[in-house]
């Protein structure tokens, strides 16, 4: 008895490894740098919003940055959560920026906010 193509089993298969394809590119580090770098300026927007939280960083001199942090449980788990910074306040990110160099985007390992220390991912964190 031949198999058809269309039935739902390869259907689901082909679905499911499209998903976990997905989800390991999008929750990898494969896009930025092994290098870690510091980032100075102002919150311009922030969205807690799932799948990860994100910043928006207005540098004086490299214009705006798309800082993203860990997904929302790990983000609080550091104490950064709502209403602990604002847009206006001074920001300092420590992170991994994207390898491509016409995309201003980080992925944030420590952020420091008013003096106040969040480190999202502590065991990534390369300097004190």
């Amino acid at each position: 008895m031949a198999t058809s193509l269309s039935s739902p089993v390869p259907a689901a298969g082909l679905l499911s490894l499209l998903l976990v394809t997905g989800a390991y590119a999008h929750h990898g580090w494969s896009w930025a740098e092994a290098e870690q770098v510091e980032l100075s300026g102002t919150i311009r927007e922030i969205s807690m919003a799932p799948p990860h939280p994100t910043l928006q960083v207005e540098t004086q001199n490299d214009g705006t940055w798309r800082v993203e942090l860990g997904n929302p449980r790990l983000t609080e788990r550091s104490g950064f959560v709502e209403g602990v910074a604002r847009a206006g306040d001074p920001i300092v990110v420590l992170g991994n920026r994207s390898l491509d160099r016409n995309e201003k985007r980080m992925k944030a390992v420590r952020i420091t906010v008013a003096g106040k220390v969040y480190d999202i991912y502590p065991e990534r964190i390369r300097t004190n």
